[in-house]
């Protein structure tokens, strides 16, 4: 729980907050009417009165009875109430720089304020002067503020509906691009990692990119792509993806849906872990969990330990040598074990590589130039019918290669 918190409070002061309390409850389940229970509600209510307090912010999600009841025992219109996913969801429209980051932002924030509207409702009726929802409020106290009331719903309503279009064809411009890319001989990496992890620092350091680095919670949304040059010359994309947190909201896994299925069409994973947290081994749970949440857990996985810069001594912590034993340590500032890491990453590549064996005609050149630039040659011999070669290539060279194949049995 002290972690969770501790993190929330570095979400509030991405978000521009100043955090100048903290109240803790240990409790079996949480109250359905109100989160907390009634003893640390008043004591909320007290602590909010005492020192100004302007936010209070839950470490979940609440739900539109609670975050309702909360609201109406602090009696104070000018007091936010907001969860953890409402945090989140306004660091994300601060960051979000694309217009397909905004739309997916928008989307994202309306379907979470949608069953939540029914605090403008109380607010309107009380303007009418009357009890908000009761039995004798009559039309005159009751009627305008239902009226606004359904006319906001109607109105997100039409407006999700457009974002989804609009979505919609994001994903279709996407989906394009990526058939295209796939007909590409060139593989591609995602960069997967918790949120802070030194992911654009990475990026910058391998690509010479000038990708947005800052020390705070999601400063990347908006993926960035870039060319990798590997050690034996080849060529591979690499692509920087959403920063993962724990207890992501899932409005955010289905608006950035277009953004994430990045990963999916990722050749290998390269999993940048913070190795300076002192919760490095739960960060990389949270983040394995997420990729399983999206389909992608049997995609390869290259994992870097970064910031080792930051460590005392450079040194790893015994137990997160234990737990992440395939861990490459690295520095994405100090470019300490880059080498090592793209080593690694070159040997994963040419693992997912398939195995060929054609024979190219004297006339077809560029083929055996293509098997060069993007496969793996492992043997190469010259006969009168052309050029006898074998080794692996990218799956998505097989195509083009099949036609040379010496084998009947077509690979796929």
């Amino acid at each position: 729980m002290d972690d969770s918190v501790a993190e929330l409070a570095r979400l509030a002061e991405t978000a521009g907050v100043t955090v100048v309390d903290t109240l803790t409850q240990a409790i079996g389940q949480p109250n359905p009417a109100t989160y907390i229970g009634s003893g640390k509600l008043e004591e909320l209510v007290m602590r909010v009165r005492e020192q100004g307090i302007q936010i209070v912010i839950f470490d979940d999600e609440l739900s539109p009875r609670q975050q309702r009841e909360i609201e109406k025992a602090i009696k104070d219109d000018d007091i936010k109430v907001l969860d953890r996913t409402a945090l989140i969801l306004d660091i994300f429209a601060q960051h979000a720089h694309t217009s397909e980051g905004a739309l997916q932002v928008e989307l994202a924030q309306y379907e979470y304020r949608l069953p939540r509207l029914t605090r403008a409702w109380t607010h309107l009726a009380r303007q009418a002067g009357g009890r908000a929802g009761g039995a004798t409020g009559g039309v005159g106290v009751r009627g305008p503020g239902e009226t606004q009331l359904e006319i906001d719903r109607r109105e997100i309503g039409r407006r999700i509906v457009f974002l989804h279009r609009q979505l919609e064809e994001v994903h279709t411009h996407r989906e394009q691009y990526r058939s295209r890319r796939r007909l590409a001989p060139v593989p591609l990496i995602a960069l997967v990692g918790y949120t802070n992890s030194g992911k654009s620092t990475l990026i910058n350091t391998l690509t010479h990119a000038d990708v947005l680095t800052a020390d705070q919670l999601f400063a990347t949304l908006d993926p960035t792509t870039r060319k990798l040059a590997l050690p034996s010359g080849r060529e591979a994309m690499i692509t920087d993806t959403v920063g993962f947190i724990q207890k992501l909201p899932t409005q955010l896994v289905a608006a950035f849906r277009a953004t994430l299925e990045e990963i999916l069409d990722a050749d290998l994973l390269l999993h940048v872990v913070d190795a300076s947290h002192p919760n490095v081994v739960e960060q990389a749970v949270a983040v394995k969990e997420v990729l399983a949440e999206l389909g992608a857990a049997d995609i390869p996985v290259v994992t870097a330990l970064n910031k080792m810069d930051l460590l005392p001594d450079g040194q790893l912590d015994p137990e997160v040598e234990s737990d992440l034993p395939d861990g490459i340590p690295i520095s994405a500032l100090t470019q300490q074990g880059l080498d090592s890491l793209l080593e690694r990453i070159e040997i994963q590549l040419t693992e997912v590589m398939l195995p060929i064996e054609v024979l190219v005609p004297y006339d077809s050149g560029e083929v055996v130039d293509l098997f060069h630039r993007h496969g793996l040659v492992t043997r190469q011999a010259h006969l009168p019918e052309g050029t006898l070669m074998s080794g692996r290539v990218p799956r998505a060279l097989i195509g083009r290669l099949q036609p040379y194949s010496t084998t009947k049995k077509k690979l796929t």
